[in-house]
């Protein structure tokens, strides 16, 4: 029931409308160090065969680094190195599967459900009528009555199979004519066979037909699978919603003052946009003129409206209260927030973890298996009894009883549910194998500054420091995003400074850059001055020599407290790496209760020390928020990042949270622990229907109807299983601050 082919117009116009080359060139999105990367629709996806059969194709492409197919989006994310773009197209309409650039869906239409309900109301009519003639039969009907309703039925069939059936047909001969097979093959065959046998028994005056259990079994397969496109659709509502309310296009300004309405996938870094009261942004930008109130409830959850001003940098899909804004368009509609937000919610279905990795590798057996298993249970009831008819029976039921819709379904059903869960807490997941990681960790690492911390500090010895050198400092945190850096840039305001020449950042250490012969540097003591100083904390230095010292304070995160006790009590120690201040660090410690602690760590060590951890057999959760962060986060068995986090940071970590409480974390355990737990249940469920109806299927004590009715309500039990997630139960962390805004 995981399948779910398209119409037939509908498949037609992907055949006749294959996007080119220079259009996907163009639609990629380039993620640094020679990688591109595409989503594309492939509306005729149907079931793990044909992921298998997809992700294996595109595999073997030169330079294609992954290819990654999502069943519930029906989309195939591929990754390639270089600029030379693989044969992808002409791949993937090759097998069968003609992609698209853009899904109905993005338009309001579903052309697959609309498709599953006509087949739904034609099979349900046709079996309500075909089962009151049989109930005639049943009752003792015999002869020429008896054959007169076997013909009735017959005709009733024959159009419900054609116009409803034409669902697993098209499928099936869809992947035959290409020498494979998926899980409609014996779905097919046994509705076909089912039908033949019957219409056979008919003209022969035969006393049994199975018109009402070819049709019936139909029905029930319809209803399953409109069923599981139902809740697919649902669990991924919240990223339909994003999508939804995402701008289509935006006002741009020209140089000479003249306006421009663009569609947002036509606006580029560094236009002029102006987004009225009302409007939402259409991509990251920076505040060039103007002030207003944001509310960022669609990007971080919170219901406070956010002040902003000339320099705010600010994100796509939050909405302009009060005040028009002239605006920098900073990156492209494809590499925004919001557009972030949707990929990683999209991509939690298309994990390889180890349960969808099993699931995975039965589902592909399946069809050869079950093939095997109904012909050799064909033969041994011939040679048994040597009734063909008897024979061919049982094997139908066989092929119907066998179907493993629902171990198909039992990790991927429960991972689109859990991503839903996350995101309704804030909580952005990247694959469903990062849950799975997260169930497992029983060590927990945290940074300070951003993680433990806001991570917003404030300058306090502002007025100690000379107007000039803070100047100074001023210029060279604006390049930095460090927020010990973003700290001095706030303290002082407009304060001007010299023109910099060869300015760069040196992750862990600092910020570096030219006026003139002098170089400055600010940063660490031992970096500033080359080794010349041993001493804690930020400095402005000179061509090596120390002209101005910086000191700060920091809040912690609302909910860290709990969170680190939380952590302590269920899942393993917990440990602050931070590379600020011994100082600074005790005291935060101190304040959350966290007994091991480091500090002045640079990027490295808090990568051996996780190595560290792992050697003695832990599997370490790293939390972690900047640029020095990245490789620890990496290193770790499974990572989190704040939203407030350098964008290496977040692209580092498997999960990113939106709201500023740090209960994000023990709530991502509760719903991974729990979502580990459903997919065992699950599978456990698949296996124990199989073992006890493919036994009884063998012995001839299930007819076809009843194999309908067996294997349609095994698959229902999952999907109603892996909706038992979406009940609130936390872990028992603080409650997040309502108020409590997320930095732009």
């Amino acid at each position: 029931m995981s399948c779910c082919a398209p119409s037939s117009d509908h498949l037609a116009a992907a055949l006749t409308a294959l996007p080119s080359d220079e259009e996907v060139a163009v639609a990629a999105r380039d993620l640094g160090d020679g990688t591109r990367q595409i989503e594309l629709s492939v509306p005729t996806v149907h079931c793990a065969a044909c992921i298998r059969s997809v992700e294996t194709a595109l595999a073997k492409l030169d330079d294609v680094q992954t290819a990654r197919v999502n069943l519930s989006t029906r989309r195939v994310s591929v990754r390639w190195r270089g600029d030379r773009l693989p044969p992808i197209v002409s791949t993937l309409a090759g097998l069968g599967y003609p992609p698209n650039l853009f899904d109905d869906a993005q338009d309001g239409r579903d052309p697959v459900l609309s498709e599953l309900l006509r087949a739904v109301a034609v099979s349900g009519f046709a079996a309500a009528n075909i089962m009151l003639l049989s109930v005639s039969v049943w009752s003792g009907a015999e002869g020429a009555t008896r054959d007169l309703f076997h013909w009735v039925s017959a005709l009733i069939a024959l159009p419900a199979l054609a116009i409803a059936g034409r669902i697993y047909y098209r499928s099936a001969w869809s992947v035959l004519r290409r020498g494979r097979m998926n899980m409609d093959v014996p779905i097919a065959i046994g509705i076909t066979l089912a039908y033949a046998l019957s219409l056979y028994d008919t003209v022969h005056s035969g006393e049994h037909a199975y018109f009402d259990a070819s049709v019936t079994l139909l029905f029930f397969l319809l209803i399953g699978r409109t069923l599981d496109h139902v809740m697919r659709n649902k669990a991924r509502a919240a990223v339909a919603g994003l999508a939804r309310l995402a701008p289509r296009g935006a006002l741009v300004l020209a140089a000479d003052g003249s306006r421009d309405y663009r569609p947002v996938t036509e606006i580029e870094p560094g236009m002029r946009l102006l987004v009225a009261a009302g409007e939402r942004i259409p991509v990251d930008a920076r505040v060039v003129a103007g002030a207003s109130d944001l509310d960022c409830s669609l990007v971080n959850g919170e219901s406070a409206p956010q002040a902003i001003a000339a320099g705010a940098e600010i994100q796509a899909g939050t909405l302009n209260l009060t005040g028009p804004l002239t605006l920098e368009a900073l990156r492209p509609a494809s590499n925004s927030f919001l557009a972030e937000m949707m990929r990683l919610m999209e991509a939690a279905e298309g994990g390889r973890a180890r349960y969808r990795r099993i699931a995975d590798r039965v589902s592909a057996l399946y069809a050869p298996v079950v093939h095997l298993t109904a012909l050799l249970t064909f033969l041994g009831w011939m040679i048994a009894g040597g009734d063909w008819h008897r024979a061919i029976t049982v094997a139908i039921a066989v092929l119907i009883i066998t179907c493993p819709c629902a171990l198909g379904l039992a990790v991927p059903i429960v991972q689109v549910v859990a991503a839903r869960r996350l995101f309704e807490n804030g909580i952005m997941v990247k694959d469903g194998a990062a849950m799975e990681r997260l169930a497992e960790a029983d060590a927990a690492v945290f940074d300070k500054t951003g993680t433990l911390t806001l991570g917003r500090p404030r300058l306090t010895n502002a007025h100690e420091v000379a107007p000039r050198l803070l100047g100074i400092a001023a210029g060279l945190a604006a390049h930095s995003r460090h927020p010990l850096s973003q700290a001095i840039a706030a303290q002082a305001g407009v304060a001007s400074g010299p023109d910099w020449e060869d300015v760069r950042e040196l992750p862990g250490f600092g910020v570096e850059g030219r006026t003139g012969e002098a170089l400055w540097r600010l940063g660490r003591a031992g970096w500033a001055t080359d080794g010349r100083a041993d001493e804690a904390g930020t400095v402005l230095a000179r061509d090596g020599g120390i002209v101005a010292r910086f000191a700060y304070e920091d809040e912690t995160r609302p909910g860290a407290r709990a969170t680190v006790a939380a952590l302590a009590a269920d899942v393993g120690p917990v440990e602050m790496l931070s590379g600020d201040t011994e100082e600074a660090c005790r005291r935060v410690a101190g304040e959350l209760g966290i007994g091991n602690w480091r500090s002045g760590l640079l990027p490295a060590d808090k990568v051996a020390r996780i190595e560290e951890l792992a050697r003695q057999g832990h599997r370490v959760l790293m939390v972690g928020d900047g640029l020095n962060d990245a490789p620890a986060l990496g290193a770790a068995h499974v990572s989190m990042a704040p939203a407030t986090a350098a964008d290496i940071g977040r692209n580092a970590a498997d999960f990113v949270f939106l709201h500023s409480s740090l209960s994000a974390v023990t709530t991502a355990l509760d719903v991974a622990g729990r979502a580990g737990r459903l997919i065992r249940q699950n599978i456990a469920i698949a296996i124990v229907y199989n073992v006890i109806a493919v036994p009884v299927a063998i012995l001839g004590h299930v007819t076809p109807l009843i194999a309908a009715i067996a294997m349609s309500g095994s698959s229902i039990l999952v999907i109603a299983n892996a909706l038992r997630l979406m009940r609130t139960a936390r872990r028992g962390a603080a409650a997040r601050p309502a108020a409590e805004p997320v930095a732009a």
